[in-house]
């Protein structure tokens, strides 16, 4: 079965992180820091905390906005559920702003439509890696005193006008899930250049501790004693993941070429058969997922699957689900658009004969 997503590694990740189980440290320590400040320097921010997932570090990029509950935070539909969850733990309400139909990314017109007095926050989501008219959003924050907080989760190494996504907000939060474009297994990064927030999310998560146990480990002697001012989370990497990390991050941006290759050939087969995906000027996408529309989607997906591959939906509308089943969301795109879409095989490691597959099988189901 061709899958729709699969990790790539090689023999460096392999001795890197024998380097760190052979060290002795396993846990939050030097590894992690040169991680965070490689991957801050590679977004082009002054600052990264590496954390346990890219639902924690929306999770405290929410709380560190010492939000009053029941907030607003304006968000996409088409998402993993994390993005919306991440309102919730923090006793805030998300808001559904409908999407644009060729990008999937969130409509900055519906975002201005859906602020009311209660909106303090807007998490704009860079689906599949295409960054979002994050120029647009920020005029709207700007004139309307809210936060940005990019969910950048399949945004590793994205791009819009030579700026890296992540560096657009106040906060970004990446994934390093086991299929995303910088895998690692699961991890995630929260990057800024608000030095407070940057402190404040080093002890939240850490349980609120005010002293890592590495720093406290690192002079001549132990030093057992800290402080725990407010109530934290754990949330922490570890130096393991980010022996990978560092690994992933520097094969990233040749990854991310070879996806958009794939992604390349895709849209030259499929152009006169179905709705392919497009990429704006100004847009290097990372090109996590390759999302098109399509007529009879799951006929197509069973053919697909009675030829060995994979396909999938991404997504269906968070509000559709039954935990929001009270919520009253006004997106007639995303209602109208998720119906199409279906998900294809990326990944970087896939070879020239399963993409003539895939290829193939829609052009033959189709045709």
């Amino acid at each position: 079965m061709i899958p729709l997503f699969k990790p790539s590694c090689g023999r460096e990740e392999i001795k890197a992180v024998t380097e760190v189980l052979k060290s002795g440290w396993w846990g939050l320590g030097k590894k992690t820091e040169e991680f965070e400040e490689k991957f801050a320097s590679y977004s082009g921010v002054k600052y990264a905390v590496s954390v346990t997932s890219a639902t924690a570090a929306l999770h405290l990029s929410l709380k560190v906005l010492d939000l009053a509950e029941g907030s607003e935070i304006i968000t996409s539909p088409l998402t993993f559920v994390s993005t919306a969850f991440a309102a919730q733990y923090n006793n805030l309400k998300p808001v559904f702003a409908d999407v644009q139909y060729d990008t999937l990314n969130i409509d900055p017109e519906d975002i201005r439509k859906k602020i009311s007095k209660r909106t303090k926050a807007i998490i704009p989501v860079h689906f599949g890696g295409h960054i979002c008219d994050m120029d647009k959003i920020n005029d709207i924050a700007k004139e309307h005193g809210l936060f940005v907080i990019e969910d950048a989760a399949h945004a590793a190494g994205s791009s819009f006008n030579g700026k890296k996504s992540g560096s657009f907000g106040k906060f970004g939060c990446f994934s390093f899930h086991a299929v995303k474009n910088l895998a690692t297994g699961d991890g995630g990064m929260i990057t800024t250049n608000d030095k407070s927030a940057y402190e404040r999310f080093k002890r939240l998560r850490w349980l609120g501790i005010d002293k890592s146990t590495f720093s406290r480990a690192s002079g001549e002697n132990y030093v057992w004693d800290y402080d725990v001012n407010e109530v934290g989370f754990k949330f922490h990497g570890n130096d393991i993941l980010s022996s990978i990390g560092i690994v992933q991050l520097n094969k990233l941006d040749k990854a991310n070429k070879k996806r958009r290759e794939i992604f390349e050939k895709y849209n030259n087969a499929f152009k006169n058969i179905i709705e392919i995906p497009i990429w704006k000027e100004g847009i290097i996408s990372a090109c996590h997922n390759y999302v098109a529309k399509v007529d009879k989607r799951e006929e197509l997906i069973r053919f697909l699957a009675s030829k060995n591959i994979s396909a999938g939906v991404h997504y269906k509308p968070l509000y559709l689900h039954s935990v929001y089943s009270g919520v009253k969301a006004e997106c007639p795109v995303s209602d109208n658009v998720w119906k199409k879409l279906v998900t294809l095989p990326i990944y970087p490691d896939m070879r020239e004969e399963e993409i003539g597959a895939v290829i193939s099988a829609v052009k033959s189901f189709y045709e």
